[in-house]
This record gives C-alpha cells, sequence and structure tokens, in this order.
C-alpha cells in the first residue's frame, strides 16, 4: 500500500477503503456531509433519515477495520445527527468516547427562526481507551497563570486545551470559562487569505494541525474518507505525516491535488495563528486592574488601542 500514499483519490469511500489492509491506518479524521441540504459538486445531501444513518454505519464500519488496535477516530458532525452517530459508534462499533468536543467558529451561519449556528461537534473515539496515542505536549496552550496573572507557579510548557478550543486567547468570549468545554477557531469564511475556494465546508488548518499533532506521530498514516477542500491533507503533509484520502467529486479531486503540489513537509500552516505563538503577553495586554487602582487611561487606551501591540502582537515561545 506504501506506494499509493501521500495522495488523494477520486473513489467512492466505502469502496476504497475497502481496498485498505486490516489495521493499517493510525488516524482517521472524517468531516461527512450532515445530511442539511448542502449543495456539493456531486452528492446529494439529503437522504432520509433511516437511508442516511444506514450509509453512516457502513463507512463508520470500514473506519473500525481499517484502524490499528491503538488508532483514533476523530468524527466532525452537526447538530442533527451528532447523538445518533456517538451511540452507533459506541454500541455497534465498539469505540470508546475520549472526548465530545465542541467547535465554536466566529462568522457563523446567519439563522431567522432559529439561535444561529456558530459550532460543529467534534467526537473523538479511540478502539483501546488504555492504548491510543495522545501527545499531550504537543497541543498545550497557555494558562491564566500565564496570560492573566503572570504568576510564577505556572507551567512553563501550558496546560492542556480544554474541551472547547480557544485558539486566540484575547478573543476568548464572555462567559466562556477557563474549565470549559468549547474549542474557538473562527470559520474558514470567504474573505479569508486560507480560503482554497472551490468548497464551501473548509475547515482551518489550525483546528485539523491539533487533531493530527495529538493522536499521530510523525511518518503515521493519517486517512480521511471525505477529501472536500483537501485540508485534512495539506495539514498532514505539512506535519510531516503520511496521508491518504478519498473523495467522490472529480473537480474536488483535481483541486486538492493542487493543493497538495503547492506545499512540503514543514511548511508552515495557515490561518489563526497558535496559542503560545499569538497571545499577548500579560503587560501588553488588558489592563483589568486599572480601574480598581484609580489609574487614569493611557492617551492609547483613551483612542481605543490596546497598549504596546501598535495593531501587531507578540510573539511567544512556541511549539
Amino acid at each position: 500500500m506504501a506506494r499509493s500514499l501521500d495522495t488523494i483519490r477520486n473513489q467512492d469511500c466505502v469502496e476504497g477503503m475497502r481496498g485498505l489492509a486490516d489495521g493499517s491506518v493510525d488516524l482517521v479524521f472524517a468531516d461527512p456531509p450532515f445530511n442539511i441540504g448542502y449543495d456539493y459538486d456531486v452528492y446529494k445531501d439529503k437522504l432520509e433519515s433511516d437511508r442516511y444513518l444506514a450509509w453512516s454505519h457502513d463507512w463508520t464500519a470500514e473506519v473500525v477495520r481499517v484502524l490499528k488496535p491503538t488508532g483514533t477516530f476523530w468524527l466532525a458532525i452537526g447538530d442533527e445527527y451528532a447523538a445518533e452517530l456517538k451511540v452507533m459508534l459506541q454500541r455497534e462499533h465498539g469505540f470508546t468516547c475520549r472526548s465530545w468536543v465542541i467547535w465554536y467558529y466566529t462568522f457563523g451561519v446567519n439563522c431567522k427562526a432559529k439561535f444561529s449556528r456558530s459550532h460543529a461537534h467534534l467526537l473523538h473515539m479511540v478502539k483501546d481507551p488504555k492504548k491510543f496515542t495522545f501527545n499531550n505536549k504537543a497541543i498545550r496552550v497557555p494558562s491564566a497563570r500565564q496570560l492573566v496573572y503572570g504568576d510564577g507557579r505556572a507551567n512553563p510548557e501550558g496546560r492542556l486545551p480544554d474541551d472547547t478550543w480557544i485558539l486566540r486567547p484575547q478573543d476568548f468570549p464572555q462567559g466562556f470559562k477557563h474549565d470549559g468545554d468549547t474549542w474557538y477557531f473562527p470559520r474558514v469564511a470567504g474573505t479569508f487569505k486560507e480560503r482554497a475556494g472551490f468548497h464551501g465546508c473548509q475547515m482551518p488548518e489550525q483546528l485539523l494541525a491539533r487533531v493530527i499533532r495529538v493522536s499521530s506521530n510523525e511518518d503515521e498514516l493519517v486517512l480521511d474518507p471525505f477529501g472536500g477542500s483537501g485540508t485534512t491533507l495539506v495539514v498532514a503533509k505539512k506535519l510531516a505525516r503520511r496521508f491518504l484520502g478519498f473523495e467522490l467529486s472529480k473537480q474536488y479531486t483535481e483541486k486538492i491535488q493542487q493543493r497538495l503540489k503547492r506545499i512540503r513537509a514543514g511548511d508552515p500552516l495557515d490561518g489563526a495563528p497558535e496559542p503560545l505563538v499569538s497571545a499577548p503577553s500579560t503587560v501588553n495586554g488588558r489592563r483589568l486592574d486599572d480601574k480598581l487602582n484609580g489609574k487614569p487611561k493611557s492617551k492609547k487606551r483613551a483612542a481605543g488601542k490596546k497598549p504596546g501591540l501598535n495593531g501587531k502582537q507578540r510573539d511567544l515561545p512556541g511549539m
């Protein structure tokens, strides 16, 4: 199988995975159609519910088979089927759910008769709850002690992210607590530089990087059954993983191949920066004690600017 790796195949994922050997994949990340009527190139995203669940059972059964005993499966899914698919993965396929992560994003989908959707679900599943890859040092973020309090007792390596992912602590929404369970990454909106442009459901490279870093090691195989915009494969290549993807659309497949040709292992990730390299230091951050101590606002503060930043963020030691 080695000769056919590091590529995207224009093929149905069930058929494609059936051609892979048992226990040959280290990590699977899947962002399947949500069955909400999205206008894909060749796929009809509005199946009758039982048919959608039966199809989901078929392709996830292949995921179980191709994963190594120590392998990990991440599933991105919407509200409509998150609970049913979680139960299916646990009861019918024998997975253990390590985390149910909420991906909170800005630029959410505007709705008229309900609250605007600004999240998706990320189910973190493993085959063996005692033996699986979890590289916690690869994804640590600054703690409140580091960013807010300048506490010397803070672990210089930071802490593990919450189930709620906050990519940039300075953008932390009011109301989210530091011990919450939601991840924040900006959605790849149409005006973003990293936008590929040919697929409407593009995930941020930084989000995929967190998943790939924590659940795999260099030279291990990452599989994406639904190539889409190709971001999983692009990030896997940048992070020196082997990779393989399947995509039903010939057009999308060709676009993904073009993306892959433009990058090399070790290339920097696109999108919002990592927390450890982009968060402002405490001395340059918001001074919450000014009012309490009766200190007047500086001229920069009065002008609505953050002190010491001058429109740029100060780099901190990175990963």
